[in-house]
């Protein structure tokens, strides 16, 4: 079975680059007409010739979205179990040569949490953990979601890569849903950003979410942490990764997040920081080549960017953040948390805003069909 680490390499750096630098004006208009987009016509909309088109861009990417979503926007919140970590990511708070407090629940204290969430209101919620496996095996994040199912619609993870029988163990205790950034598709970039850990298997971090899929995980999620590479490259290997996925497992729910990087414990140097304008270009661009996915923008941005990118193609926010473990129903250590955010709407207020813009705020769209 092709993999997609192996269907990538049909798209090697230079490939993508000479694409994007040879792209026009009247090539992006073209674009924009098609009903259906090639992987070659996303990259056009990710080129530098389409920077002067972006309200062409937004115009058809309004459409589209409105089209097959509507006016709902899903909301979900993160529920951190665990920041032990032993990677050495240069780039994440969760660094474990960072020397800042470290804090692991209990499934019990981890339970207490969610609920404390749920009480709040919230029908999604998102786990998440350092990757550190005989601390937060498979086990342990299966006992919490097993535990937690009764109180939520939807219950995703967000955490280390899993076999396929791992992923399979998910899907029993009740998640839905699994999300992996692989934080750059450039290989040796990849490799010199994780030096240190089992995060330093690329091609197993890239596959884990078509083992995901073979696993019976329902909905899939992919991104890359815009500013670790070039804009074009990353955007495009991201949006290349959904498409392949969508068109291998069509009965899958796919979703793309947008992150860029944001300070965090320890020091990290930018060297691909991605704009507003790009920004909004690669929204854009991922709805005209995915119109039927779903586009999830966290609380890293602010509530001005992510209010006015709702209508762009957004389709799925966070609310009432912490990125921290612990704090709502059990003792807060006051660790610094994975990475500051920049927007701590709750999700009363949140849902305040999106009525405001026109939107309906949906917290549950999803029942399991399953008891746990």
């Amino acid at each position: 079975m092709e993999t997609f680490e192996e269907y990538l390499q049909q798209w090697p750096t230079e490939r993508r680059s000479a694409g994007a630098a040879r792209a026009t004006g009247d090539a992006v208009l073209a674009v924009l007409e098609k009903e259906s987009l090639t992987p070659a016509d996303f990259l056009t909309l990710l080129s530098p010739a389409a920077q002067p088109h972006l309200e062409a861009l937004a115009r058809r990417a309004h459409g589209l979205t409105q089209r097959y979503f509507g006016r709902a926007v899903n909301i979900f919140t993160p529920l951190y179990i665990s920041d032990v970590c032993t990677n050495q990511c240069r780039y994440c708070g969760f660094n474990a040569k960072n020397k800042q407090p470290r804090r692991h629940l209990s499934v019990d204290e981890a339970c207490a949490e969610a609920f404390a969430i749920a009480d709040r209101g919230f029908q999604h919620i998102l786990l998440l953990t350092g990757d550190a496996r005989k601390l937060s095996s498979p086990e342990y994040i299966a006992a919490v979601a097993r535990r937690i199912k009764p109180r939520f619609a939807s219950v995703g993870i967000e955490v280390y890569s899993l076999t396929t029988e791992e992923y399979a163990l998910m899907a029993a205790a009740g998640v839905e849903s699994m999300t992996m950034f692989q934080e750059t598709y450039n290989q040796e970039l990849y490799a010199w950003l994780h030096p240190v850990g089992p995060k330093h298997d690329y091609a197993f971090r890239l596959n884990a979410p078509q083992r995901a899929a073979e696993g019976g995980i329902r909905c899939l999620g992919l991104g890359a942490l815009l500013g670790l590479e070039s804009f074009e490259q990353d955007a495009f290997a991201t949006g290349l990764h959904a498409w392949w996925l969508q068109r291998r497992y069509p009965g899958v729910d796919m979703s793309v997040s947008i992150p860029r990087i944001c300070p965090h414990e320890g020091s990290f140097e930018v060297q691909h920081g991605v704009d507003d304008r790009h920004l909004v270009q690669y929204v854009t661009a991922l709805r005209c080549f995915l119109p039927r996915a779903g586009i999830t923008c966290s609380s890293r941005e602010s509530a001005f960017m992510r209010d006015h990118l709702v209508p762009l193609g957004v389709t799925r926010v966070s609310a009432g953040v912490s990125t921290a473990v612990g704090g709502r129903a059990t003792a807060d250590l006051h660790n610094p948390g994975q990475f500051e955010i920049t927007d701590h709407r709750s999700l009363d207020e949140m849902m305040d805003s999106l009525v405001r813009l026109g939107y309906q705020p949906v917290l549950k769209d999803w029942e399991h069909p399953v008891a746990v």
